[in-house]
């Protein structure tokens, strides 16, 4: 439903504001004074409030109409910025690129994943993090352009979204340095002593960590869990526990967090999807990111 008034009203009546006076605003505005004195009468009939009010030889605000000067100003101050902005949207050689990455995902994992758009020249990228079912959401609503996640979509006729394996990295068991020796010894069985973090339930991986300890017979000495991976690898690295990650990450994990592998999960490998809204016709750049994991 539409305002109960015209925006040409609210814009002469803004210039009379502006200027002072009917008079001048008519001059301004290149019309007649009786025509922009009848379109702010209407503005005024529409909105049911008297805007302006006799002062000298002009016009002055009443209090309904400073409140309209205040939002009259906001939107056409915004009015003319349009043709600068739509100037630079179309002259922009930009390629945007909207990308929702699920919250459990490892971020460094992200990084290798999306390294095949990042040599676009003209990119610009914008990453939302946020929860799995929200970010199916915003796809479905076009509002971003591919979701990163560790899992599949989850069959929904209401939602046309569809789901591209980009690969899967083993886990492995990595340690900072004081747990590295006692974690080595006697490992896996190791884990029921040293101190263990894990991502939570939150996360796709979780349940196949757990039926990997139960395999194995391990009750592990768990002292953390953590539903967002980056803040895992940081507490781990700390010398908090032994934590388990994608071989994906490996050389980022040694170089850049100081921790050392402990020995492989074996089975259990994290999985990763792009997730799009449509089945065949893709934004340039996710179509470049599904065939470079082909």
């Amino acid at each position: 439903m539409g305002p109960d008034f015209s925006y040409r009203h609210l814009y002469y009546f803004w210039v009379v504001a502006k200027e002072g006076g009917m008079a001048r605003a008519a001059e301004r505005l290149g019309i007649a004074v009786q025509t922009v004195s009848t379109q702010v009468r209407e503005l005024e009939r529409a909105l049911g409030y008297a805007l302006l009010k006799p002062a000298g030889r002009g016009v002055a605000l009443t209090e309904a109409g400073f409140a309209a000067m205040r939002q009259a100003e906001q939107i056409f101050q915004l009015g003319e910025q349009l043709p600068a902005a739509l100037r630079d949207a179309v002259g922009s050689s930009a390629v945007r690129l909207v990308v929702g990455i699920s919250d459990q995902l490892p971020k460094l994992a992200v990084k290798k994943l999306m390294q095949p758009v990042m040599q676009e020249p003209n990119l610009r990228l914008l990453c939302l993090v946020d929860e799995f079912e929200d970010l199916l959401g915003d796809l479905a609503l076009h509002r971003i352009d591919v979701v990163l996640a560790d899992r599949a979509a989850p069959p929904n006729p209401n939602l046309k979204i569809y789901s591209h394996s980009l690969g899967t990295s083993a886990l492995g068991w990595y340690a900072p340095a004081p747990l590295y020796a006692a974690a080595r010894r006697g490992f896996p069985h190791s884990l029921a002593n040293v101190p263990v973090l894990l991502p939570t339930t939150h996360a796709a991986v979780r349940t196949r960590l757990d039926q990997w300890f139960e395999r194995r017979g391990i009750k592990p000495h768990v002292v953390g869990e953590f539903e967002d991976s980056a803040l895992l690898k940081t507490f781990g690295a700390a010398g908090m526990g032994v934590f388990p990650m994608a071989g994906l990450v490996h050389d980022d994990l040694k170089d850049r967090y100081g921790v050392r592998r402990v020995g492989p999960c074996d089975g259990v490998a994290e999985q990763f999807f792009a997730i799009g809204a449509r089945k065949k016709v893709l934004h340039p750049l996710v179509e470049r990111l599904f065939l470079a994991q082909r």
